[in-house]
């Protein structure tokens, strides 16, 4: 029995599947041999690679901390117990170039120490890269692309803390120790997938005495978005905390569009301009029953001042309401968009879409096997959010196959959910030498041939 027949046999190698026609990948460079090395490219220039005198190279480490990511493993320890099996060793090199795995004390000792900053090379040229090939095309939306900005809780403890946490102080006197993560993704109405930008750390900042917070690193992270994508029509959808002066002359200053949401509660004067506007009747409003038998009602206006702070900043404002099965739900926006009935729809849609990165982002990361809130490592300097930036870098990774690789639809066609497909692939990843990612793909789209459980009696 030749070599190649006795490793099938015994199940140490995936049997190529029977001669059918393959999906095309719709694009070489949504799949994940071409993302993976690009990432990999990325990390390779980060400046001298062995400066903190592992044994092994930074751009490894990196690399098999994504893998951790990408394969959905619950935990450091887990991927440690595996990493020197024969299959492990062979997949991560084939799969993801990692020519030497660290263990998970030496992951955490290399990642701790590496700048975050420079993690957002791979998020910057990927999406470029998707830019300048027309495949973004499909999530332009009036014109620009909308970016969901919102933060989440990503650590909490009373006991484990660095000099990145932030603090707070409780009643009783105890204190709690917290990391934050600000997500930037963008999101279109009907799109299914969200394509990640680079994520902003909410973490104490060198030589601040106060807590950061979510405005501060909003600044940061815009300011960086812009720098990083000079050239590409952008428009934020943010919640009512963006509803303010100085945060709009920001993204004026940026070339930033915007559709924010906004409360009574929380803007009194700007609706008080509003109710001022309609009892002079200085306003135009718009009914329509669906045909899904809702009623909705669009009520707007133009250049209103946004409050008594700044009342020479003018913003454009839309209230919409719908009335579904006898429940009525209102929600308002300032844009920077002129109002019109030909757009108030599209305006909508768009301001809705904000929901994209609390239901596809942060809930998918969080009850989707990323394990999000699970503590890979709090470390003393970067750790954790290094660990948040290779997690959110395996879920950009994952969403770009999700909307353009055939090979990937194709096998999450086959299952029910996208963590059913997670676990078939590290099952697979685990149990048999990968030599491609196209054998991997073929083997969960066609199925494939399991081996004879073999003990070594050697």
């Amino acid at each position: 029995m030749c070599l190649d027949l006795k490793l099938i046999r015994y199940g140490l190698i995936m049997k190529k599947s029977p001669s059918r026609p393959l999906p095309n990948a719709l694009n070489p460079l949504v799949s994940a041999p071409a993302l993976l090395n690009q990432v990999r490219r990325a990390f390779e220039k980060i400046p001298d690679p062995r400066r903190y005198g592992q044994q092994f190279s930074l751009t490894d480490v990196l690399m098999s901390g994504l893998a951790v990511f990408c394969l959905k493993y619950p935990s450091l320890l887990k991927f440690d117990e595996q990493r020197n099996e024969a299959r492990i060793r062979a997949n991560l090199k084939a799969l993801y170039g990692v020519q030497q795995a660290p263990c998970d004390t030496q992951m955490r000792s290399v990642l701790d120490r590496v700048d975050p900053l420079e993690l957002r090379a791979p998020f910057i040229q990927i999406n470029q890269q998707l830019y300048d090939q027309g495949i973004l095309e499909d999530f332009r939306y009036l014109g620009c692309f909308l970016i969901s900005v919102d933060g989440t809780g990503e650590f909490s403890s009373s006991n484990i803390h660095c000099p990145q946490c932030c603090t707070r102080q409780h009643r009783n006197g105890e204190i709690s120790y917290y990391h934050q993560l600000l997500g930037a993704v963008i999101v279109h109405p009907d799109q299914k997938q969200v394509i990640p930008l680079f994520p902003e750390a909410i973490t104490h900042q060198d030589g601040e005495t106060k807590n950061d917070c979510e405005a501060n690193a909003s600044k940061r992270l815009l300011k960086a978005i812009r720098e990083a994508f000079p050239n590409w029509p952008l428009r934020v959808v943010e919640d009512s905390l963006s509803a303010n002066g100085p945060h709009i002359n920001l993204l004026k200053e940026l070339n930033i569009g915007y559709i924010i949401s906004v409360k009574p509660s929380g803007q009194d004067s700007l609706f008080a301009e509003i109710k001022n506007r309609i009892l002079k009747g200085q306003y135009e409003e718009f009914e329509v029953l669906g045909n899904d038998k809702i009623l909705r009602g669009y009520r707007w206006m133009n250049e209103v001042p946004l409050n008594k702070s700044h009342p020479d900043l003018l913003v454009n404002f839309l209230d919409y309401w719908e009335i579904r099965e006898g429940k009525e739900s209102n929600f308002s926006w300032i844009v920077d968009i002129k109002l019109t009935k030909n757009n108030i729809e599209f305006v909508m849609k768009g301001g809705r879409s904000r929901w994209h990165i609390e239901n596809q982002v942060f809930n998918t990361l969080k009850n989707q096997d990323y394990e999000f809130e699970h503590n890979y490592g709090h470390g003393e300097q970067h750790l954790i959010t290094v660990f948040a930036m290779l997690m959110m870098l395996a879920f950009l990774i994952d969403q770009v196959q999700e909307y353009g690789c055939a090979f990937f639809q194709a096998a999450r066609q086959r299952f029910h959910s996208r963590t059913s497909l997670w676990i078939k692939i590290k099952g697979l990843f685990t149990e048999f030498f990968i030599d491609t990612w196209e054998s991997l793909w073929r083997a969960i789209i066609y199925g494939h041939y399991g081996g004879f459980l073999q003990p070594n009696t050697s």
